[in-house]
């Protein structure tokens, strides 16, 4: 490490120092108290311009905006409409509150933005990472279940659907799942939460150069990513095997009576609206690969790689990839869920209907009491003259 222009503690890591004038290092602005908390290999990296501070804040307001109102508004008709109570539906809803929590701890990046650094210190940092921890195992597993889900509605539906009951059971596993991941760094008992990239997010340390982090590296990288992600691939692709055997069988069934299709229009209808639900699962799940697979890239790089590759600005990309993801979730269950967008509008009609009852109520209180004070004056007036 380059310690040109640093002070140096007695413990030999760096103090907070100005650099060559017209450029900084990292964490320039960081308390001596603070700099324990941030692994030496950020360190080593110039002070980006303000301007990119201030832009991935604002980027990370619009991902805040956009994620809690497209998530808010998912955990709201899922769970106030009967029509959409169903048991499958559970697994939703989790999925949206997992990317609700993501987003809520978006406000700490955008004041570290704005504040071009470490503004929040070790406290914010460990709350970050930990809301980071839950949110994405947790999303990843849902994931899993909903592809689940999906393959025994579509693969075997005669094996007997998901009930109430195993659905809040699977979604309770689902939490004892990953709530350790989350417990385990944040009491510094197996890895540590640390930040990364600009020093403004927090994730678990998968820099340290020790035997036990880089065992813990190996062992979330299997729970959190590789088997929710097998589970996916397994479960879809049985899914997509099914469909087309099936459609072929159908196909040629058909043919042998010299029929068009052996489907009644109901039935025809309900594999349709089958059909298209998986494809709204199939699409998010895709989504939670190509938003989680660089990250996952990421930690094996920094654990077992050359980690001269990890500049700050690299780790970024696959940070406010994940948050994207959770913008976009919600908003693909609204295009492709049926149901969802009925009883939206459903909700939307009410909710406007409401609030024009209420105002033409105030605008008739106000009218009424309007006349009631005019003819009160015109009959002083009159008794007076």
């Amino acid at each position: 490490m380059d310690f040109n222009n640093w002070t140096i503690s007695d413990s030999g890591r760096p103090l907070p120092r100005v650099a060559e004038v017209g450029q900084r290092m990292l964490a320039w602005n960081v308390p001596p108290s603070e700099l324990i908390h941030i692994p030496e290999h950020w360190l080593t990296y110039p002070e980006p311009e303000a301007s990119i501070h201030y832009l991935l804040g604002l980027l990370y307001i619009g991902f805040f905006v956009v994620a809690c109102l497209g998530n808010g508004l998912v955990i709201w008709v899922f769970s106030t409409a009967k029509s959409l109570q169903t048991p499958s539906n559970i697994f939703v809803v989790n999925l949206a509150i997992c990317d609700f929590i993501m987003m809520l701890k978006t406000p700490i990046f955008i004041y570290n933005s704005f504040s071009r650094g470490f503004a929040t210190g070790h406290v914010g940092c460990q709350i970050f990472a930990f809301m980071g921890s839950l949110s994405g195992i947790g999303a990843g597993m849902t994931n899993a279940c909903i592809a689940y889900d999906r393959y025994t509605t579509i693969a075997k539906p005669f094996d007997g659907k998901l009930t109430r009951t195993k659905a809040l059971f699977m979604t309770g596993c689902i939490w004892a799942y990953t709530i350790p991941w989350g417990i385990l760094p944040l009491l510094e008992i197996w890895g540590r939460f640390v930040p990364e990239g600009f020093l403004t997010s927090c994730t678990f340390d998968y820099l340290m150069n020790t035997f036990d982090n880089h065992m813990f590296v190996a062992v979330i990288f299997t729970f959190s990513y590789v088997v929710p992600m097998s589970l996916i691939i397994y479960y879809y692709s049985q899914i997509v095997s099914h469909v087309v055997s099936h459609e072929k069988a159908l196909r040629e069934q058909a043919k042998k009576m010299n029929v068009e299709s052996l489907r009644s229009n109901q039935n025809q209808q309900s594999t349709s609206v089958e059909i298209r639900i998986a494809k709204a699962a199939i699409t998010v799940c895709f989504l939670f690969v190509a938003s989680w697979t660089p990250y996952a890239v990421l930690a094996l790089i920094g654990a077992f790689g050359n980690q001269a590759l990890l500049t700050p600005g690299v780790t970024m990309i696959p940070a406010c990839a994940c948050k994207f993801v959770a913008c976009i979730d919600p908003y693909v269950y609204a295009i492709s869920h049926p149901r969802y967008r009925v009883e939206l509008q459903k909700k939307i009609t009410v909710v406007s209907n409401k609030r024009n009852n209420k105002r033409n109520a105030v605008n008739n209180y106000r009218n009424f009491s309007c006349s009631a004070s005019c003819n009160n004056y015109s009959n002083c007036i009159n008794n007076n003259n």
